[in-house]
């Protein structure tokens, strides 16, 4: 296989590295380790280190897969623009969707202990990633221990993350909850927080949310009359974040 291919296949490219517009001594602003070189405050050399674990892959198309279950797991995988879902099938073939991530967030870290990619992680819309390999990102761990730090807390916000929606809570408290993660979400990457677009389909919404969707069609509708919310196409606009987040709040402190 060639090295600079992705593991599904799809035709990536290697833009190069050091990273971030060839400025070796700022790394990507919305990286998933830039909040790790801040807190070091890490200079050029130390960010050399780092710049060079990473390759940029992609773009994927809508429905490309980055990695596959079952493949064997060499990498990390921060999204730097696009939209990446992961799922599981089951054995009726019935899609489970574990997860939606962001410009910046890491994918794959649910593979580290089982050794292979657990789900599929599937592009929404035009992607790009970040590839780490795993090997040589542990090596750096173990040499900056603030890399290794926020590593730790990046794999138990993901287990925090898995847990959000398993309580028994109603359809408006979910769907409040999803929104509000969201643009929380958003804003931490410095882009707006009530205002963002929704790539994922409805269906992939409830599905996610354990809900039909026709009821997140209802409870969408229902939060727009209530001006909680203002929805243009898969554009949407968080009108009263704080009515939402008190709406949310069993889910969200769960």
């Amino acid at each position: 296989m060639d090295p600079h291919s992705s593991q599904s296949g799809a035709p990536t490219r290697r833009t190069g590295v050091p990273s971030n517009d060839d400025d070796t001594e700022h790394f990507c602003s919305s990286c998933a380790f830039a909040e790790a070189c801040s807190l070091a405050g890490y200079g050029k050399p130390e960010l050399n280190d780092l710049h060079c674990l990473v390759e940029h892959i992609g773009p994927f198309e809508p429905g490309q897969r980055i990695f596959r279950a079952g493949d064997a797991f060499r990498a990390l995988f921060a999204v730097r623009n696009g939209m990446i879902k992961t799922t599981l099938v089951d054995a009726e073939g019935r899609e489970q969707v574990l997860g939606f991530y962001l410009p910046g967030e890491l994918v794959g870290l649910d593979a580290i202990y089982p050794e292979h990619y657990p789900c599929d992680a599937i592009a929404l819309e035009i992607t790009e990633c970040c590839r780490f390999s795993f090997p040589a990102m542990s090596a750096l761990a173990a040499r900056q221990p603030k890399i290794q730090q926020h590593l730790f807390r990046l794999l138990s916000k993901e287990l925090g993350s898995a847990t959000l929606l398993a309580g028994d809570h109603s359809a408006d408290e979910r769907l409040a909850a999803f929104l509000v993660d969201l643009g929380d979400r958003y804003a931490s990457r410095g882009l707006s927080g009530t205002q963002f677009r929704l790539s994922m389909a409805r269906a992939d919404i409830a599905n996610y949310l354990r809900l039909a969707a026709e009821t997140v069609s209802r409870v969408l509708g229902r939060f727009r009359e209530q001006d909680l919310i203002a929805i243009d196409g898969r554009k949407v606009e968080l009108l009263d974040p704080p009515r939402l987040r008190e709406l949310a709040r069993c889910v969200l402190n769960a």
